[in-house]
C-alpha cells in the first residue's frame, strides 16, 4: 500500500497532542471518515481504473485533507506527488469567466451587449435548422443577437464539437483539428460556423469561453496569458498555472492515461503539448496543480478577496453563481450560472451537498467545487480519458459524508 500512497498531509492538527477542543470543532470534518476517501482512491488504483490522483479539501479556512495516491505514470511507476501538474481542460472555463467579469467590473461592457459590437464577425452568423445535416443544413437568420451573457451561460447556440451531429463534427474540425495562429484567428474561424439553435433558447455546452478569451484581449489590451498571469496567477500564488510549462514543470506533468479495447488502463499514445502553445484559449488549455486551483477556488469562497486583495466583487460572484440559463441546464437539481454549474435543489440532485454549491470539471477527470454554506473547497485531479462524472460524484460523496 505504501507504494501506491503518498498521504503527505491529513490534517496534522488533528494528530497533534497540542490540539485544542475548540480547534477540532472549528474544522467541522471527521478525519476518520475522510480516510474513506483515500481508501476509495487506493482501491481504484489497485484495481487498475485510475493511475493515481491528488485530492485536496479546505474547510473553515483550514487545509483538512491532502493526499497524493498512486502513480503519475503507470509505465514507470512514478509516484503521484502533491505538486503534480495536470492539464485541466475545461476547468479553464471558470478562470476565464472570472477574468472577464473582472473586466466587466471595470466598465468595459454590459452583460447584454451584443457580441458583434466587439467582434463584428458574429453579426451575420446563421442557425442550422437541422444540425444533423451539418453545413448542408438549411440556414436561418438569428432571432436575436448573441450576447456576452449567452456566451458565459452556454446559451448562445454555439457548439463545442463534442456531439455526434454533422454540425458538431464540423465545429470539431474547425476549432481543434485545424491549426490557428492565435486565439483571434481561432475565434474568427468559430464565427464561420452556424449555430445549433437560436441564442437564449437552449443550454448547449460550447467552446464559447474561447470567445471570452478574445474579449479579454480586446478589453485589456493584453494577451489572455499576460492578463491571467498579472491579475490572477501571480497575486494568488498560482506558480504552476499557465498555458506553457518550463523544463522543471514538465518534469512534474502527470501522464495522460486511457483504456484499451479490453478496458485496461494504459498510457495514452498522444500526450499533451506542454510548451510552444500560442492559442491562449478559454475553453481549455491551462495547466495547473491541485494547490494552485484551490487558491483560485478559495478566493471565490472568500467572496472574491484574498490576502487583502479584492479580485472580484461579492455581488459579481452572486450573479455568476445563480441560474443564468433559465432552467435549461439538463442535470437534475442543477442550474448553470456564468462559468459554473450550481446546485440549487438538493432533493432533485440525489447527491450529498449544499444548495448554492458551484463547480465544474475537466475532460481529463479533474474536478472542483466551492461550497459557501459549509465554507469548503474540494479539488480532485487525475489525468484520465475519457471523461466521466463518476469521480466527481464520488468526490462529493466521500467529502460530504465526513462533514460533522
Amino acid at each position: 500500500m505504501n507504494k501506491l500512497r503518498l498521504n503527505l498531509i491529513t490534517l496534522l492538527l488533528f494528530f497533534s497532542t497540542s490540539l485544542t477542543f475548540s480547534q477540532a470543532i472549528s474544522t467541522g470534518i471527521s478525519q476518520d471518515r475522510l480516510e474513506r476517501y483515500d481508501e476509495f482512491v487506493e482501491q481504484e488504483v489497485e484495481q487498475g481504473r485510475l493511475a493515481g490522483a491528488v485530492t485536496l479539501v479546505y474547510k473553515n479556512g483550514e487545509k483538512v485533507h491532502e493526499a497524493a495516491i498512486g502513480y503519475s505514470d503507470i509505465t514507470t511507476e512514478q509516484a503521484m506527488g502533491m505538486d503534480q501538474i495536470f492539464y485541466i481542460q475545461s476547468m479553464t472555463k471558470p478562470i476565464i469567466t472570472t477574468a472577464l467579469m473582472m473586466l466587466y467590473e471595470e466598465g468595459h461592457f454590459m452583460l447584454n451587449d451584443p457580441l458583434y459590437k466587439y467582434i463584428p464577425e458574429f453579426k451575420d452568423v446563421k442557425v442550422a435548422t437541422d444540425p444533423s445535416k451539418g453545413l448542408e443544413s438549411e440556414m436561418e437568420d438569428l432571432k436575436r443577437p448573441i450576447t456576452i451573457a449567452h456566451l458565459m451561460s452556454h446559451t448562445a447556440g454555439l457548439s463545442h464539437g463534442l456531439g455526434q451531429s454533422e454540425l458538431d463534427q464540423a465545429v470539431l474540425k474547425t476549432l481543434y483539428l485545424t491549426p490557428h495562429e492565435n486565439i483571434e484567428a481561432k475565434v474568427k474561424a468559430f464565427a464561420t460556423m452556424p449555430l445549433v439553435g437560436h441564442p437564449g433558447e437552449q443550454w448547449y455546452y460550447s467552446a464559447s469561453p474561447d470567445i471570452l478569451s478574445r474579449l479579454i484581449e480586446i478589453f485589456s489590451g493584453q494577451t489572455t496569458a499576460d492578463f491571467l498571469q498579472e491579475r490572477l496567477f501571480d497575486p494568488l500564488g498560482m506558480k504552476d498555472t499557465g498555458y506553457n510549462l518550463n523544463e522543471e514543470q514538465q518534469g512534474r506533468m502527470a501522464i495522460l492515461h486511457t483504456y484499451d479495447d479490453d478496458g485496461k488502463l494504459i498510457k495514452a499514445d498522444r500526450q499533451t503539448k506542454m510548451s510552444g502553445n500560442v492559442v491562449f484559449a478559454g475553453a481549455n488549455a491551462l495547466f495547473s496543480t491541485a494547490q494552485d486551483y484551490a487558491a483560485f477556488a478559495r478566493m471565490l469562497l472568500n467572496g472574491g478577496e484574498w490576502n487583502g486583495q479584492r479580485f472580484i466583487s461579492s455581488k459579481t460572484l452572486d450573479i455568476m453563481t445563480i441560474d443564468q440559463a433559465n432552467g435549461m441546464f439538463q442535470d437534475p437539481g442543477q442550474e448553470f450560472g456564468f462559468g459554473f454549474a450550481v446546485l440549487d435543489d438538493l432533493a432533485d440532485s440525489k447527491a450529498l451537498g449544499s444548495e448554492g454549491q458551484y463547480y465544474w470539471n475537466g475532460a481529463y477527470c479533474t474536478y472542483f467545487f466551492v461550497d459557501p454554506e459549509e465554507d469548503m473547497v474540494s479539488v480532485m485531479m487525475t489525468q484520465t480519458a475519457p471523461f466521466s462524472m463518476y469521480y466527481f460524484a464520488k468526490m462529493r460523496q466521500m467529502v460530504y459524508q465526513a462533514v460533522e
